[in-house]
């Protein structure tokens, strides 16, 4: 049983006139006729009762004729979701965030793609910092992922953001009368900061920063997200190193102060792995490109 002689017997079965039907199908009538002798003898049942003046379906032929356009309804279907997923209409892309940073750029973008493709799924998997990200893309169970630069090779990525590093403390504390705090007035202070483990850039940072500054950050407790950072800086446990999106998040009891000096920018980027060929994957970088535009000052 083919779905051509489906699709033949349905046309005929509705126009009850294997001439209106050729015509509707745009063939000839001979090879339609053939197309119902083959399926007739393919199902061992007279499908039409013909004369040279009508045309009618037999009992057979009305009890083949609603599961033939249910089938036909279904091998359309197949066909349509298949053309959508080979033109990246629809399809699943992975996207690991984690971060103030993310937390700002993920949503347009997420947004954007449900509204121009809702076909596409965005898987999204929180707390995934830049070096897991990295590792995930790299392996293939990440699609896409928010991450610091330098990425590794076999991986492409754009600059779409650009964060600057501010400092979080209780609104208590004796720094926060200040305009702004030089990093090496922290030597003392006990931080808050995310995962060692993970690959948090903002974590690399706050290291760098300090060791620039002459010491070493004693950490005192580790939290897997901004919002938990914030709140233990709120409760008194440290002072934390945050970007400067972090603001977006309102606590209670937690200030933010600049830094003074020359503290480096965190470039954060979309990542993916070269020589991935998802199109849903590249539909979801063009609409990024457009939602998540580069920064001036990194654009070639």
């Amino acid at each position: 049983m083919e779905l051509r002689h489906l699709t033949g017997f349905v046309a005929v079965a509705e126009e009850l006139h294997f001439g209106r039907a050729a015509e509707r199908l745009h063939i000839a009538q001979s090879p339609l006729s053939q197309q119902i002798r083959l399926l007739e003898r393919d199902l061992g049942a007279a499908l039409f009762d013909r004369t040279t003046r009508s045309v009618r379906l037999t009992a057979a032929g009305q009890a083949l004729l609603e599961p033939a356009r249910n089938l036909l309804a279904d091998a359309a279907a197949v066909r349509r979701t298949v053309q959508s997923v080979s033109l990246g209409e629809a399809g699943r892309v992975t996207v690991g965030y984690a971060g103030a940073s993310s937390y700002a750029a993920l949503p347009p973008l997420a947004r954007a793609v449900t509204s121009e493709y809702p076909g596409i799924e965005l898987s999204l998997q929180g707390q995934v910092y830049s070096g897991e990200a990295l590792g995930r893309i790299t392996d293939g169970t990440l699609d896409l992922g928010f991450v610091s630069l330098p990425v590794r090779r076999g991986i492409v990525s754009r600059v779409v953001r650009v964060e600057r590093l501010v400092l979080a403390l209780p609104d208590t504390h004796p720094l926060a009368a200040r305009e702004a705090v030089d990093v090496a007035a922290l030597a003392r202070e006990r931080f808050v900061t995310f995962p060692a483990a993970r690959g948090s850039a903002v974590r690399d940072a706050l290291v760098h920063a300090c060791h620039a500054a002459g010491f070493s950050p004693r950490v005192a407790q580790e939290a897997p997200d901004s919002y938990n950072l914030l709140a233990l800086v709120g409760a008194g446990v440290g002072v934390a190193l945050v970007v400067e999106s972090a603001r977006n998040i309102r606590l209670e009891h937690v200030v933010f102060r600049p830094l003074a000096g020359e503290v480096a920018p965190l470039a954060i980027a979309l990542a993916w792995r070269a020589g991935n060929e998802s199109a849903a994957l590249h539909n979801v970088l063009k609409v990024a490109e457009r939602v998540l535009p580069t920064p001036e000052e990194y654009v070639p």
